[in-house]
């Protein structure tokens, strides 16, 4: 909020200022001008809309008076601005009250109800929309800020009005920005900048994308804004010249192709040339390009036609040609673009597009109303828009807090660079740098989640591979697939990212629940109790004084090595003593000892096999609670667990179960002589007791034996002892043994 609020109008006096003309001696609107505002919705508005709109300002006025901008001006003057920008779109009377009443319910005590009962329900809604973005609890500014994007975000997923009088809203504050203090001017303008410069050009808003750019250079970077302005205005005088001759040219070209066409040059804003100079490194004299031209014709066959006009005057540069109308941005707009080699050499952009194409492009989803009732079917800027709000949803519902899911949709307003092929022919636009998972998640979250092998173009090819355009790719499944951490490495898409996250929190959170129940049922026993047998008067009692909710909040804490299952029970034992027998369903059992917690090795994230012994079933094996990791299992004579001897009570007895359905991964080091096709015979002795090599390293090269390592997939301790009794009986091979945790190597 701009200005101070030394008094505060009631909701009532509000409601009947909005019913009648203000009676009082000072006009709550004197001095502030409405004429640009009536005379432009005069020309789209029914007269009671803008009877309405009237006592809207009014209502407006009053309600801010008193309250002053920091320029000096009333602050009135600043919803009437807002206004005034969405008139530019044609918006309705509904979305235009809301702009003129959009800070009344942050900067007084007017409520949402008094603001339906004057104006309407909606418009009331659209109010709410925007206002309630900046009702924060008080955390840290990032949180803060976090939570009222998300809340934006939200808003406007049901009604997308919310957040163009809020892009209104912006863009008027941002051409006021003088008035402020040069911290909050660079606050303000990397914002902007950031959030919302990209929000308008997800929406198509083209003209209000480059405008939000340009202020926000302004107020960032105002030196180099400064540089550039004046290095631009003295080359638009050299080159008026060129610009002139190439207009000429192609005025004077398109005719005789029985063209007609509107033809106008444009220059390239400083913030597109300062982006263009740092990502290119290159001097202000090395940017040519600075001038392009727009060339809007009837229709999409004149489009191409005007294209070989084009081409046949000047010269094309090769790979510079984009075929946006065939496949539109991810936006909505459609344009052909390429660029000429024109007089003396220089390069210039050529844009050509319908005109309807260029209303598009100026005012993108503002020239299709997704809330206005329709029976023909949606239009396709309507269609890409509406599947991006409801994205948005989604990934709300699948990220952790506020701050995810803004990154998440930081990563989405970039425009996607990438354009792929499903097998069937369909489109899909991804981020620059997209990879196979990227797509998997694209098509579908489950095509995605299961996702395990890809084709490129018809070749096998790594889920890491990062996608090209035009790539053809095509996504092998597995129901038995899920996952994998690693991933995240390298998606570059949000949808991809939140999903794979959500899954991963999910299938931990419910793994974490069954081990830290099994791990809680062991230290029971010790007490003659078993989880089955307390009742709810024990856990109430037990939850209350632990601060937990529920049961599987304990359970996930345990599973995941936040608290210790001898802890917990030792607790219960308690609680149950004070309730007696009230509290213990059946009879109690003998007290025991705990027993071996029974180890599969595909319990998932919950149970870790320690990748520095790598034990395998048949081993002797000690389970360690990780605080926040779950449970490690290691060999009994892992250095790593003799480390943690004085933290005995985060170590767990653990067995292997008598059937795993599993490979695991062990080290050998192999000794053999230097001779010629010994790894061939190694190889082919380990493939032939069904063990994959999963890495092959080597030492002693040049000397007259080698140490070779493998580290291979067994399925336990037995078919590894067969595996070396084969390797061994090659007769090069002088000696063969499982590597030690102390000698582990990576791979």
């Amino acid at each position: 909020m701009e200005a101070a609020a030394p008094q505060m109008p009631t909701p009532t006096t509000l409601a009947n200022a909005a019913a009648a003309p203000h009676g009082g001696e000072i006009d709550p609107l004197e001095g502030v001008d409405l004429s640009t505002l009536r005379r432009r919705v005069a020309e789209y508005l029914k007269e009671d809309d803008r009877e309405r709109l009237e006592r809207a300002a009014r209502f407006s006025a009053e309600a801010h008076l008193g309250q002053f901008r920091s320029s000096g001006e009333p602050y009135v003057s600043h919803p009437v601005a807002v206004a005034e920008i969405l008139t530019e779109w044609h918006l309705d009377a509904q979305a235009l009250i809301a702009a003129l009443l959009h800070d009344v319910m942050e900067d007084t005590e007017i409520t949402k109800q008094a603001i339906a009962d004057a104006f309407g329900k909606v418009s009331a809604e659209l109010v709410d929309g925007v206002s309630k973005l900046d009702k924060i609890e008080a955390r840290t500014h990032e949180e803060a800020q976090a939570e009222n994007f998300r809340k934006m975000f939200l808003a406007m997923a049901r009604d997308v009005r919310v957040i163009l009088i809020k892009l209104a809203d912006r863009l008027h504050n941002m051409r006021t920005l003088d008035a402020v203090r040069p911290e909050k001017q660079r606050r303000v303008a990397r914002e902007t900048l950031e959030l919302y410069a990209p929000i308008a050009n997800r929406l198509g808003l083209n003209n209000l994308y480059r405008e939000l750019q340009e202020l926000s250079f302004r107020y960032l970077h105002p030196m180099r804004y400064r540089v550039l302005s004046k290095a631009v205005r003295a080359a638009r005088g050299n080159r008026r010249e060129i610009v002139g001759k190439l207009l000429g040219a192609i005025q004077e070209r398109l005719p005789t192709w029985q063209i007609d066409a509107e033809v106008w040059g444009r220059e390239k804003h400083v913030y597109g040339i300062y982006r263009k100079m740092v990502d290119k490194h290159l001097t202000f004299s090395q940017v040519l390009d600075i001038y392009g031209f727009r060339i809007v014709v009837k229709d999409i066959p004149t489009c191409y036609l005007t294209l070989g006009a084009l081409h046949e005057l000047y010269k094309p540069v090769p790979g510079k040609f984009k075929d946006y109308i065939a496949i539109p941005k991810a936006n909505g707009y459609q344009s052909l673009h390429t660029t000429l080699f024109g007089p003396y050499g220089t390069p210039v952009e050529v844009q050509i597009r319908t005109r309807e194409m260029n209303q598009v492009a100026d005012s993108g989803v503002a020239s299709h109303w997704l809330y206005k009732e329709s029976e023909g079917p949606l239009s396709d800027i309507q269609q890409r828009t509406h599947n991006w709000l409801q994205s948005l949803i989604e990934l709300q519902s699948t990220s952790g807090d506020s701050t995810e899911f803004l990154e998440h949709v930081k990563i989405d307003l970039f425009p996607g660079e990438v354009f792929v092929f499903s097998p069937k022919g369909k489109i899909f636009n991804l981020p620059r740098g997209a990879t196979v998972v990227d797509f998997a998640y694209a098509v579908h979250t489950d095509i995605g989640n299961r996702c395990v092998a890809c084709r490129i173009n018809g070749d096998l090819m790594p889920l890491r591979t990062e996608l090209k355009n035009g790539d053809q790719v095509e996504v092998v499944t597995a129901s038995h697939a899920s996952p994998n951490p690693a991933w995240l490495s390298y998606v570059r898409s949000g949808k991809a990212r939140a999903q794979i996250r959500h899954f991963l929190k999910t299938a931990q959170q419910e793994e974490s629940v069954a081990l830290g129940e099994r791990l809680l049922a062991q230290a029971l026993r010790t007490h003659g109790l078993t989880p089955a047998a307390l009742n709810k008067l024990v856990w109430d009692r037990f939850l209350r004084d632990a601060g937990a909710r529920e049961k599987n909040d304990i359970y996930t804490d345990i599973g995941l090595g936040k608290r210790l299952p001898a802890v917990v029970a030792k607790r219960l034992a308690t609680v149950v003593e004070s309730v007696g027998v009230e509290g213990v369903e059946g009879q109690p059992i003998r007290p025991r000892p705990a027993g071996a917690i029974l180890i599969r090795g595909s319990e998932g994230m919950a149970v870790q096999l320690a990748r520095c012994c790598r034990p395998i079933p048949g081993d002797p094996i000690v389970g360690l609670l990780r605080k926040g990791q779950g449970m490690e299992v290691h060999l009994n004579d892992c250095p790593n667990l003799s480390r943690n001897r004085a933290d005995r009570e985060r170590w767990v007895d653990v067995e292997w179960e008598s059937e795993t359905e599993r490979l695991f991964d062990v080290q050998i080091r192999v000794i053999t002589e230097n001779r010629r096709g010994v790894l061939a015979k190694i190889a082919a002795a380990i493939a032939e007791e069904h063990s994959n090599i999963q890495h092959v390293s080597m030492d002693g090269e040049g000397a007259s034996h080698h140490q070779i390592y493998f580290t291979l997939q067994v399925s336990d301790r037995l078919h590894l002892a067969r595996l070396m009794r084969a390797v061994r009986r090659i007769p090069e091979v002088v000696r063969i043994a499982r590597l030690k945790a102390s000698e582990a190597r990576p791979g």
